[in-house]
């Protein structure tokens, strides 16, 4: 099973999705895909840690989840534009082939036996157009690479000012 959560910052994704790893799992698995940038981003790596108790079992893995044992786990993986920013980084800002990278790393965990996966996404589309080329092309990987994964997803969720909005699947 495939829940795919998308929305804007602060919409109540990651929220949502723990609920759900919550209700399905005694001990759901939480894989956080952000690169430690700068003591800032350390700092809320950190604050996001201390917001899960004991019960999850916590990984971190900015690019390769395939290297992670999903099969009979519930997991979420949070999030696809901070995955995607490793595979824009390390490509040198090449959008195909960050795409084609990020694509066969979801089927090899999506492909495992008896995982549910539970992926959240930001929609960064919707606002204003970024100042810079560069921001403009992580846009585009952003908007194909949520296509990609909504297609895939048994259930799609929108959050919209902490509300879910579902858009594939019901509930």
């Amino acid at each position: 099973m495939i829940y795919f959560i998308t929305g804007g910052e602060r919409s109540g994704k990651s929220s949502y999705a723990e609920n759900i790893a919550k209700e399905l799992s005694a001990r759901p698995m939480y894989v956080a895909t952000a690169r430690k940038w700068d003591d800032d981003f350390q700092k809320r790596i950190d604050r996001h840690q201390k917001d899960r108790d004991e019960r999850w079992i916590n990984i971190e893995k900015e690019k390769f989840l395939s290297e992670i044992d999903f099969s009979g786990q519930v997991a979420v993986i949070d999030c696809v534009t901070l995955w995607l920013t490793n595979f824009f980084i390390d490509t040198k800002n090449d959008v195909e082939l960050s795409l084609i990278q990020a694509k066969a790393e979801f089927e090899a965990v999506a492909n495992q036996p008896n995982a549910t996966i539970i992926i959240i996404s930001n929609e960064i589309g919707m606002g204003v157009h970024a100042d810079t080329h560069i921001g403009r092309k992580f846009t585009e990987l952003q908007g194909w690479m949520n296509q990609y994964l909504a297609k895939k997803a048994d259930k799609a969720i929108l959050m919209v000012s902490g509300i879910p909005v579902v858009i594939k699947g019901g509930l």
